[in-house]
């Protein structure tokens, strides 16, 4: 490639300025199975940040991640997870599809009929008279299209034209093509794509110098007459237009491209109102056909706006109906029935017709109606595209191209199906485990009773984290320091306290408070030497029953003086020094010196602090119980 040609390629290709080296040289890609129509249209798109789905910095209590939205209260986060737009997003998930913007969903529920009731079916159910929701008749109208597009493409066999139509040339490197959009195409022009390049020359035109537009941006004059196209977008209470003058500017520097500088815009205007709900979407009008009239004072002024929208823009139209009429194309995106009728109509004075051959849709995304947009969207248009195409990834049929896709999707793990043994298996560790932890001795003996289960029954699945650590109902309550059910597994049930688990620990070793290990000790004695290999499993000596209560009770005496002591000092101290109050400082935070009076709770969480799990639940368990006494004296002491 010489570097004249490689000049011309490196400048953006306008459509109706196209240098003869490239004209001259086009030829029509005949070959439909080997055309890139599959390939992107815009190789480096403009991120559209403020429609864009992301939750990198939407994390906290206050945001949904599933709909990249941030609330400025907790109210406003439990109403918007009510709302249709959050429901519709988690259909969407479950679905596998990615969710929607509030931009997105707002023209999805505009495109909706205007009743959303029903009313205006053929069918009726006498017994449902509640009118469906916005959401649903969503869902409603997706799964209908889905049905007839499937339906028209069994039947046809194709999906209709593709948005491109594609050259070659030998200005090209190899697997290189030209495209154009087959939207600025007249259809009988698009119809004979053999003489598409016969088309194109014609469509050539000369510079001009650039006429001057009004400075408030509306139509410079009525009797322009050189080419054209009127582009506009409405949707959400967005509504931006623009009239554009095809031939090139006459500049000084032919050789810099046409588009090196902006277009010649003729007329441009932009309008927004407030017409769709906030963190709900849709527009007020669906709502309202959805559910009745609302009468809050938003949305009053939601209806007021809808209709000042409509009125704006209908007056723009009859104000630019001269540039207008003598449009070449007209690209137009509206999105829902009421944004339809703002410009086809009918009303009176109407100045287009939604039957205009020269109407046309733009084939790629767009985003919010805006000047820049419609700019972005010219630049597209009438830009000749130049992509890369690899022969060897030939389009296939549509069947092998559906299993193809099949293949590529991530196969979802398939859940094996239960034996009937193991379904019992799983239901008995559930039962028995929620007994231990819930401390019901009767109703766990009388499970095993009734059910034939084994006191030594191994929990399933046996290789789950929990069950690792405690296999069996003996470790479980070992563990959890519940010594009356070790009590009983071991003298009712006959639980084996030998059995270890797959660290190689016997329950005696799980056990975390002196209550529960002198449990093992008593059923050693009352079940005799004989019955368990007691050194297996590492239970100490044996101790009778007496003993143990005994030390039980020496134990929760001291501990009583001890709390009956520190009181009669609180008390003491309170009667000569008055409460306690300390100042607080930002480095000491309450200790001496610096703090207000520690609450009951900093206490709790100081003296539990640096302690072990079982340490914990044993001093847990004994501020319960000295609460518990507490109130027994004081109802005693009132009576």
């Amino acid at each position: 490639m010489d570097n004249k040609t490689d000049d011309i390629l490196r400048r953006p290709l306008y459509v109706y300025d196209l240098p003869s080296e490239v004209l001259s040289t086009l030829e029509f890609k005949e070959s439909p199975a080997e055309a890139p129509e599959a390939l992107p249209l815009d190789p480096t798109p403009t991120p559209d940040t403020s429609n864009s789905l992301s939750n990198d910095n939407l994390t906290g209590a206050q945001s949904c991640s599933l709909c990249a939205l941030a609330f400025t209260s907790v109210d406003d986060q439990r109403s918007h997870q009510k709302s249709d737009l959050h429901h519709y997003n988690l259909k969407q998930k479950l679905r596998g599809n990615k969710p929607v913007t509030e931009t997105d969903f707002e023209s999805l529920i505009g495109n909706l009929d205007e009743s959303l009731s029903g009313s205006d079916s053929d069918e009726s159910d006498e017994e449902d008279d509640k009118p469906e929701s916005t959401l649903t008749a969503l869902l409603k109208k997706q799964a209908t299209l889905a049905s007839r597009s499937a339906n028209t493409k069994e039947a046809s066999g194709r999906s209709g034209s593709a948005p491109m139509i594609w050259f070659s040339s030998p200005l090209l490197p190899p697997n290189n093509y030209f495209g154009l959009y087959r939207a600025i195409l007249t259809p009988e022009q698009a119809r004979n794509e053999s003489e598409v390049v016969e088309v194109l020359k014609r469509k050539q035109l000369a510079p001009i110098p650039a006429p001057k537009p009004n400075p408030d941006g509306h139509a410079m004059s009525a009797a322009y007459k050189g080419p054209h196209i009127f582009m506009c977008m409405i949707g959400g209470g967005h509504f931006a237009a623009m009239v554009v003058s095809l031939p090139p500017r006459q500049t000084k520097h032919a050789s810099t491209g046409p588009l090196n500088k902006e277009a010649t815009v003729l007329a441009h205007k932009t309008f927004h109102r407030y017409t769709t709900r906030r963190k709900q979407g849709g527009s007020q009008s669906a709502n309202d056909n959805a559910k009745g009239n609302a009468h809050s004072a938003g949305s009053s002024i939601r209806r007021y706006n809808e209709q000042a929208l409509v009125e704006d823009v209908r007056q723009l139209l009859q104000e630019w109906k001269g540039l207008l009429d003598t449009s070449d194309l007209l690209f137009i995106r509206a999105t829902g029935a009421t944004n339809r009728r703002t410009l086809f109509g009918p009303y009176d004075g109407q100045v287009m017709r939604a039957n205009d051959p020269r109407i046309r849709g733009f084939p790629f995304s767009t985003r919010r109606a805006t000047q820049n947009e419609l700019m972005r969207c010219f630049i597209e248009l009438t830009r000749l595209k130049v992509r890369e195409f690899d022969p060897n990834q030939v389009a296939k049929p549509q069947e092998e191209t559906q299993t193809k896709n099949a293949a590529s999707k991530p196969a979802k793990p398939v859940t094996p199906k239960l034996s009937e043994e193991e379904e019992t298996a799983l239901l008995h560790t559930n039962q028995l485990q929620a007994f231990v932890r819930r401390s019901k001795l009767p109703a766990l003996l009388s499970y095993l009773k009734n059910n034939h289960v084994k006191a030594d029954f191994i929990f399933q699945p046996a290789d789950s984290q929990q069950n690792h650590h405690a296999p069996t109902p003996l470790h479980l309550s070992a563990s959890q320091n519940t010594a009356p059910l070790v009590s009983g597994l071991l003298l009712k049930a006959g639980a084996d306290p030998t059995l270890k688990n797959k660290e190689g620990k016997t329950p005696f070793e799980l056990a975390g408070d002196r209550a529960t290990r002198d449990a093992f000790r008593v059923a050693r004695d009352e079940l005799g030497e004989q019955k368990w290999d007691w050194g297996s499993a590492k239970v100490p000596p044996a101790m009778k029953r007496a003993e143990a209560e005994k030390r039980e009770e020496r134990e929760r005496r001291e501990i009583e003086s001890k709390e009956s002591e520190r009181k009669k000092a609180e008390e003491a101290r309170l009667k000569l020094e008055g409460p306690k109050v300390v100042e607080r400082t930002s480095k000491t935070k309450g200790i001496l010196g610096g703090g207000v009076q520690k609450t009951a709770q900093e206490k709790r969480e100081d003296e539990a602090r640096g302690l072990t799990p079982e340490q914990k639940m044993r001093l847990d368990r004994e501020r319960r119980a000295r609460a518990a006494e507490e109130r027994i004296k004081r109802m005693q002491g009132g009576s």
